[in-house]
């Protein structure tokens, strides 16, 4: 799909959310041709012609000034993660047809993977735009695969979607899987010249109908904190805290890391997974 195909589809979508009750305007009676605003309304809206918003939905909204493209998205009430795509939608377009190429970074500098192995008491990984998985700590590795009977995805977004184990195995696949179609759009209006981001959509839309209904719906948000829920099989069902963080130092990598509140019940979870990478570290020692 191309960047003005991108571009129509994402202001077609907002703009179908939106009902004219949600801003004050009148329906005018009747049964309505199209869900949400009329192209016109939006325009209304924004404070610019008909003709100058069909142009932004035929995918032609290179040359769009900040302020035009503030000025929509308020009239779309475009949240921040939703604001920010449509800024990079407009900054890929006034690029042109040069592409951009950039290499996300394949292995973690020593420094943060000394940081990583550092972090024993909180389960820790991290990542890239694409979902590329670069390294994990222990406490993280036994929380995404106990006791180590699978492989590591090295993709986690090619996990969920294209590996049969990862719906039983993931406590909340349906919140996870959202959450990455959603950072994998954020990433693809950001960096839409990355042909690996692209080759993973395409190999990700060919073997997952789950995947394209998501894709499809453009939804973008900031992954930044939040809770996420797992299962372990001998521990049970708990849910634990994370916070994502960016590497100043390492453009386009995110360090995930978990965490829980005290004298909880998800407190009481991790403690019980440190006590079972102990443990399987003294197996290991042994037979060694």
């Amino acid at each position: 799909m191309s960047l003005k195909d991108d571009v129509h589809d994402f202001l077609e979508s907002r703009r179908a959310r939106i009902t004219p009750d949600m801003v004050g305007m009148p329906t005018g009676g009747g049964l309505r041709r199209v869900p949400g605003l009329r192209r016109e309304e939006v325009a209304m809206l924004a404070g610019m012609s008909v003709d100058y918003y069909n142009r932004f939905e035929r995918g032609n909204i290179a040359g769009a000034s900040e302020a035009v493209l503030e000025s929509l998205a308020r009239a779309l009430r475009l949240d921040d993660a939703e604001r920010q795509h449509l800024l990079d939608l407009a900054r890929a377009a006034n690029q042109g047809p040069i592409p951009r190429r950039r290499r996300p970074a394949t292995k973690l500098r020593s420094g943060v993977q000394q940081l990583l192995d550092g972090m024993t008491g909180i389960p820790a990984f991290v990542r890239n735009g694409r979902m590329d998985v670069l390294a994990m700590n222990d406490l993280a590795r036994e929380l995404y695969h106990p006791g180590g009977d699978a492989p590591e995805p090295t993709n986690y977004a090619r996990y969920l979607f294209l590996d049969p184990a990862a719906l039983e195995a993931t406590a909340d696949w349906d919140g996870m899987a959202g959450d990455t179609v959603a950072i994998l759009r954020q990433e693809s209006g950001r960096v839409p010249h990355d042909g690996d981001l692209a080759a993973l959509i395409a190999e990700l839309s060919a073997g997952s109908a789950e995947f394209r209904a998501m894709w499809a719906s453009h939804e973008v948000r900031f992954h930044r904190n939040g809770v996420k829920h797992f299962t372990h099989p001998a521990i049970g069902r708990f849910d634990l805290s994370f916070e994502a963080m960016e590497l100043p130092g390492d453009e386009g990598l995110t360090l995930i890391a978990y965490s829980a509140e005290k004298e909880s019940r998800s407190h009481d979870a991790l403690a019980l997974l440190s006590t079972v990478v102990a443990t399987t570290r003294e197996r290991e020692r042994q037979r060694s």
